[in-house]
């Protein structure tokens, strides 16, 4: 490189003006520089003068920045007689001496009119299209998706100046990444679904939730959407829980939309805390900070949503009537959850903060309604299951052997594998088996993330991850120390994501249930469960489309800067940051889907934000974590995820205003308690 802008200074022609690469660093890219105008000195009669307003130079006479903006992306070489002139430009390309030139890009906060503000508002209209097209016009889902990337790909363009090319190729890095692991996921959730409907299996396990809930079915939806959808968070997280929990819930009997909008606010509290808390561990490796402190922070937020997010379910469920009829136990589900989550994230492992509060709610709530009975099961049970959505219907699919959403499956003459009379006891035999592939789940995560003895597990795992340098991108989108950015790295996790974890999960299920078949009332073969995924993909194939359009947007907004000039705007408040702070977070989960994925965004942002305004920078992390659990039910990677597990298939609108009131109001409570825990108020609750 050195000699390609050695040969380009040398033999530039008067007057012509030359971009020059910024390589890795500003610092570096001007010694760069500088040696090459000192070998251009040697070759020349009269020496080259460097004229750079912005550069000075240090005391071995090697120019160096001195207050340049961050925003600095490249310099203009213009030779004037034998003078260069070096000036800021806001994009790069390198030398054209040999190839075809690459432009390079880094995001800036301001590129219209050097206002912050006004960026990102505009910034704000891939979102607002993508939500006023589901909820308002009430597109299809991957028909606003696909809008909404058009939106982001012109905004990016056209006011943030990124490279046509780097923005097309970041929308389809988005895509990439929303097929796998994504949408491999979901696939997997709901094949693994299928298998135990086919088996007759799933019928067992309705029975099973019916005696555990004294045969109320809404405390039966709070135990498995909440408690057990809380667990495989713990575990899985990215999906999963939202898929196989509904799922579950269609086999109670509950209606489609009732069930989609429950799972989708039950997947709230535990979030932080998901996938072995990998949101926090994120946001204290991109920010330096205690990982254990974060987590411990958050174990005093998020505990509040677990207290009211049951009370929330019977709301959704069966109205005041079921408040007035089961408030005990789901005070006592939520206020052992929350208990949970506090004790463990502060005193214990805030990585196994979501596994031991879900087992201690789920023994709480077993132990509760040992001695305490919930009234109106009968007439809410007609109420909740009686609801038919737009386009469902009750009759099943003839030789299918799998209930179409709306149908309640029942025993008796339903010709579904497996089924029988209400009245016939379970057997210990039964009640196991259909309780296993959820046991063996949780096993098979459990091993892949948390077996250290002996062999390391997890670690052998992320060894066979293959990081995958984008083509294009890599190296040509820069941050503002000419770093590339790390998201421009694909993962191709193959073996460690949870979407292979369940093929294995749904592969040794099918081996058992074949195997125990019931004396053949229960018939199941291996081939006929793999031979359910080539459909389960076929169906979903619009679902699909949906999550890899939101996924491209996600991507395009946040490699060209757009997101991070929604969460600059909103850092320039000073003080009252800290009540905006959760906004950010709720921000972030909602477009990418991810905890995660917000905590990478934003948390630097949120440290740096804090330091400036004088509040704990602790705070604001893991306000950014706790915003992002309650983004995450309107999130339409996750809305996606719900239509499709209860066969709501492009009726995401539906379900998005079914939800967005609470999670608006349960955001506005912690943008309450996160400002005064800033201040004397609530001060005294941070560790």
């Amino acid at each position: 490189m050195a000699q390609d802008v050695h040969g380009c200074i040398h033999n530039l022609p008067a007057g012509e003006t030359h971009p020059l690469l910024l390589i890795r660093t500003p610092r570096s890219s001007i010694v760069l520089f500088h040696h090459a105008v000192t070998a251009a000195n040697r070759r020349a009669r009269s020496p080259v003068t460097v004229l750079a307003p912005r550069f000075a130079s240090n005391a071995a006479g090697q120019p160096h920045l001195r207050d340049a903006p961050h925003r600095i992306r490249g310099n203009a070489l213009c030779l004037r007689g034998r003078t260069i002139v070096v000036r800021p430009t806001a994009r790069s390309r390198a030398p054209q001496c040999e190839g075809k030139p690459v432009e390079t890009f880094t995001p800036t906060t301001d590129p219209l009119a050097g206002s912050v503000a006004l960026s990102a508002i505009v910034s704000l209209l891939p979102l607002l299209t993508f939500f006023v097209l589901l909820a308002v016009v009430k597109t299809k889902s991957h028909v606003a998706g696909l809008v909404s990337l058009l939106v982001a790909l012109l905004v990016a363009i056209l006011v943030f100046q990124m490279p046509a090319g780097l923005a097309l190729m970041s929308g389809g890095l988005g895509a990439v990444f929303g097929a796998f692991p994504v949408v491999w996921i979901v696939v997997m959730a709901v094949w693994l679904y299928q298998v135990t409907v086919i088996s007759g299996r799933f019928e067992d396990l309705r029975r099973v939730f019916d005696v555990i809930g004294r045969g109320d079915v809404r405390l039966q939806s709070i135990l498995i959407a909440f408690c057990f959808g809380g667990l495989l968070e713990a575990l899985a997280g990215f999906g999963a829980p939202v898929a196989i929990t509904a799922t579950m819930l269609l086999a109670l009997g509950m209606a489609p939309l009732r069930a989609a909008a429950a799972v989708l606010v039950a997947n709230t509290a535990p979030v932080a805390f998901g996938a072995v808390a990998i949101p926090i561990t994120t946001a204290a490796g991109l920010t330096g900070l205690d990982a254990d402190h974060i987590g411990a922070v958050v174990g005093r937020q998020a505990p509040l949503l677990a207290f009211v997010v049951p009370l929330i379910l019977l709301l959704i469920l069966d109205g005041k009537r079921g408040l007035k009829d089961c408030w005990p136990a789901a005070l006592v589900i939520g206020f052992s959850f929350g208990l949970a989550q506090f004790l463990c994230s502060n005193y214990f492992s805030y990585e196994l903060t979501d596994v031991v509060a879900a087992l201690v709610a789920m023994g709480a709530a077993v132990a509760f309604l040992r001695v305490w009975e919930p009234r109106g099961r009968t007439a809410a049970r007609e109420r909740i299951c009686a609801e038919i959505p737009v386009g469902a219907s009750r009759v099943p699919v003839a030789g299918s052997g799998v209930p179409v959403a709306g149908h309640a499956v029942q025993g008796g003459g339903s010709g579904v594998p497996g089924t029988d009379s209400a009245a016939e006891r379970l057997t210990p035999v039964r009640t196991w088996l259909a309780l296993f592939p959820y046991f063996l789940v949780i096993m098979v995560f459990g091993v892949a993330k948390l077996w250290t003895f002996g062999v390391d597990i997890p670690g052998w795992l992320a060894s066979t991850d293959i990081a995958v340098p984008w083509p294009l991108l890599y190296g040509n989108v820069v941050d503002a120390a000419g770093d590339p950015v790390s998201s421009t790295i694909y993962k191709f996790t193959w073996l460690s994501n949870p979407g292979t974890l369940l093929l294995i999960a749904g592969l040794l299920v099918a081996v058992v249930y074949s195997r125990f078949d019931g004396a053949g009332r229960y018939p199941l073969r291996v081939g006929t469960a793999l031979a359910e995924i080539p459909r389960t993909i076929h169906r979903m194939r619009w679902a699909a489309l949906t999550i890899l359009t939101v996924l491209a947007l996600a991507y395009v907004m946040n490699l060209s800067g757009q997101t991070v000039s929604i969460g600059t705007w909103l850092a320039g408040t000073g003080a009252f940051f800290a009540f905006l702070s959760p906004i950010l977070g709720w921000i972030g989960t909602a477009v990418t889907g991810s905890d995660t994925s917000a905590n990478a965004l934003f948390a630097k942002l949120q440290q740096t934000a804090g330091l400036k305004a004088g509040i704990d920078p602790n705070l604001l992390v893991a306000a950014n974590t706790s915003g992002g659990v309650v983004g995450k039910l309107i999130s339409p990677q996750n809305l996606a995820i719900a239509a499709t597990a209860v066969r709501l298939d492009g009726q995401e609108s539906l379900i998005l205003r079914k939800v967005v009131g609470w999670s608006v109001g349960m955001l506005l409570v912690l943008c309450i308690v996160v400002y005064l825990q800033s201040t004397p108020v609530l001060g005294w609750m941070l560790p």
